[in-house]
């Protein structure tokens, strides 16, 4: 397995042919780093399952390069999530929608839909378009981390997390960090009105403002998508919400809120936008420092804060003090 840092045109082209020979290639989003294999190649694809420890049902997402493929991957596309796509891609947004034969069951974990976007990010749109130029459809690229753990945002996460997997023929495409840092917003298209089932950058506010809808966005439903479960964007440490932190504890909170003595700061962002873009580098920090503990203060639920809040929960599913 072999690191590209800031890969040229020509790297690019090859790490193009290598997921066309079946192999994987990790890369950066503006949400996190994926890990991405031919999304037409079954055998490639359960290689991602094998190097997440992820649950063969459990759907992936299809990154294209633009809104032009995306009939090749859905049918039954509503005009609402026409004018999404059109207003948000690319974005970090990904629309489930009714599949076409295109899509099998490898890639949507059996489910009759599929997961489509189209990311905001040089080298992964150059990666999609040389991809596509060889005949390529779609790239699947889950978060390039073990299941249920917490997603890089920068390649070296990627390489501590799942490079010991990882074949000598994979690579990892080194693009810096992600801008965002964390994952896409997820929203359910499949029904007359969107529900959104998975919060991001892409607000609900965003979606009633474009599609003029008044009342509340529904979040209710049965589809499996990516992060649908409880416990989810976990570190080692085990993390509690909301409380003062004790000496030799990690803190992650705005920087209006002061460190206590003998407290490890691990950021200290001004907003919410700098808080998403940190969270998840903070957790990892916690871990590669050996801390047992974290204490986590929330950001307001404005904007992308609601979006940090559920990762927080989830993070925090499996420990004792989840709190007030």
């Amino acid at each position: 397995m072999e690191i590209i840092t800031n890969p040229t045109q020509n790297e690019i082209k090859r790490a193009s042919k290598a997921l066309k020979d079946g192999h994987l290639v990790a890369f950066p989003t503006e949400t996190v780093y994926g890990l991405g294999a031919d999304a037409t190649n079954e055998k490639a694809v359960s290689r991602i399952y094998s190097v997440k420890g992820r649950p063969t049902d459990h759907p992936l997402i299809v990154h294209i390069s633009s809104i032009n493929l995306l009939e090749k991957w859905a049918s039954d596309i509503p005009d609402y999530a026409i004018k999404l796509a059109n207003e948000f891609w690319p974005g970090p947004m990904t629309l489930i929608l009714r599949k076409s034969s295109l899509a099998k069951d490898f890639i949507t974990g059996g489910q009759n839909n599929v997961g489509i976007r189209v990311p905001d990010q040089t080298v992964a749109q150059l990666l999609l378009k040389e991809f596509e130029n060889l005949g390529g459809l779609g790239i699947c690229a889950p978060s390039a981390n073990k299941f249920g753990a917490v997603s890089p945002t920068d390649a070296q996460a990627v390489l501590e997390e799942i490079g010991p997997s990882m074949d000598s023929s994979d690579l990892i495409l080194d693009g810096g960090f992600c801008k965002i840092g964390i994952e896409s917003t997820i929203i359910d298209c499949t029904k007359p009105e969107p529900i959104i089932l998975r919060n991001g950058f892409i607000t609900q506010e965003h979606i009633t403002q474009l599609l003029n809808i008044n009342s509340k966005i529904e979040s209710k439903s049965t589809i499996k998508h990516s992060g649908n479960f409880q416990s989810h964007y976990s570190p080692k440490a085990e993390i509690f919400i909301n409380q003062t932190p004790k000496t030799g504890q990690g803190l992650i909170a705005l920087s209006s809120i002061k460190t206590p003595e003998g407290v490890i700061r691990l950021c200290c962002p001004k907003n919410n936008e700098e808080y998403a873009h940190q969270l998840y580098s903070s957790l990892r920090k916690a871990d590669n420092l050996g801390l047992k503990a974290i204490s986590i203060f929330l950001p307001d639920g404005t904007g992308i804060g609601e979006s940090i809040i559920d990762r927080i929960n989830k993070a925090a599913a499996n420990a004792f003090n989840l709190t007030e």
